[in-house]
């Protein structure tokens, strides 16, 4: 079966090679950051190696580094993207000691990495299962911890056909899971800790040590702010006929998850006609997690396609939170709605209500965004939950 899998892995990256070559630019970067030499290997200091598919997934890995760098500063940091999404951006992050792409799920390759570094100890992000990488860490005896694991009973290892790849998590020292529903799953095995979504601990800092924007600020003045994020055109054919419903002492800001010149210029042709000082496009990465701190309530775009993006960095702040009907992979979108401090919306009428109560009806927003605060209360403490539970192997 390993062979199987292992022929199915050089499938996918022939796949790959084969868009790359067509010009599809994602492609073409996963491909070109493979072929990069890997840096060399002379040192026998311990390292620990974080592997994440992508952006989020590194951003809920955060804590725990940080947590690591200050507890034990002579650790070394090897983290791994997956996609370019992720790599591209975060290739810099200061707090790693190299940053690469983790080299295609081979044994040869996993062997060889595994191998790099006196490691001490994996962490594999919320679902990055590389079995070939899996046997490797444990044929060297390294720890391999899973951090923010979620699982769904649809996945391939609950299928009658899935008993191999349920062997393969036998290689796993600790799952550190999101949900009751995943320490259900993983019945069968006692290493299982039930803490809760990292990211959680990460955004709560990040509104912590939120810097202010004075440009927002004067465009925002004595007014009330919704703040549109990470929007698609489906979001904005709702959100900009509202904007001729906005009260005087309301503002909107839009940050759309296309920046690119072109987008921008279509939203503004679609604005024609609005009053200039109602709303504010943001046309820059890196402000959005931070801005949330002026909204009264927060509309999140991706609903209306695959699915919504991150709610909650707007939960940290106390922000109610509005998204199209595509969120149910999300957790704590459908814990929020079932407690009422998120709504969802799938048509102009449905938006168009529930933002006039948000901002009509006074108790009500207020206690939609106790709602937010409460439930992200709770949701603290999965990082330090992991350091106690790992202190052991990094004794020395």
């Amino acid at each position: 079966m390993r062979g199987l899998y292992t022929l199915g892995i050089r499938a996918y990256a022939l796949g790959v090679r084969t868009a790359a070559w067509f010009g599809n630019a994602k492609a073409k970067l996963w491909v070109e950051g493979r072929k990069q030499p890997l840096p060399p290997t002379d040192d026998d200091d311990p390292w620990v190696w974080f592997h994440a598919a992508s952006l989020g997934e590194f951003e809920q890995g955060r804590p725990l580094i940080e947590a690591l760098k200050r507890q034990y500063p002579r650790l070394k940091v090897s983290l791994t993207f997956f996609s370019p999404s992720g790599y591209e951006i975060r290739k810099d992050y200061p707090l790693a000691d190299e940053v690469l792409y983790l080299p295609i799920d081979t044994m040869r390759n996993a062997r060889r990495w595994v191998g790099r570094h006196r490691f001490v100890a994996a962490f594999f992000i919320k679902y990055e299962f590389w079995f070939n990488y899996m046997k490797a860490l444990a044929e060297r005896g390294i720890p391999l911890y899973y951090i923010s694991l979620i699982l769904k009973p649809n996945q391939y290892f609950f299928k009658w056909y899935g008993g191999w790849f349920r062997r393969q998590l036998q290689h796993v020292t600790h799952f550190f899971v999101q949900d009751e529903t995943t320490q259900r799953l993983l019945k069968d095995f006692d290493n299982v800790t039930l803490c809760g979504d990292t990211r959680f601990d990460r955004v709560a800092a990040i509104a912590q040590t939120a810097r202010r924007f004075p440009e927002i600020e004067a465009f925002i003045g004595t007014r009330k702010c919704i703040i549109a994020g990470s929007t698609w055109p489906p979001d904005e054919r709702l959100l900009l006929p509202y904007l001729g419903r906005l009260p005087e002492d309301y503002c909107m800001i839009i940050a759309p998850h296309d920046i690119s010149e072109r987008h921008v210029r279509q939203i503004r042709e679609a604005l024609q006609g609005v009053a200039s000082d109602k709303v504010y496009i943001v046309d820059t990465i890196g402000m959005l997690s931070q801005l949330y701190q002026y909204a009264r309530f927060v509309y999140i775009g991706g609903g209306f396609g695959v699915n919504i993006h991150n709610i909650q960095e707007p939960v940290t702040f106390g922000c109610p939170v509005v998204f199209g009907p595509k969120y149910k992979s999300f957790r704590e979108a459908v814990d929020l709605v079932g407690l009422g401090g998120a709504f969802t919306v799938s048509s102009q009428s449905q938006l168009d209500d529930i933002f006039d109560r948000l901002i009509h009806d006074e108790s009500y927003c207020r206690r939609a965004s106790e709602i937010c605060k409460d439930y992200l209360r709770k949701q603290l403490g999965a990082t330090d939950t992991i350091l106690r539970e790992i202190t052991s192997t990094f004794s020395a």
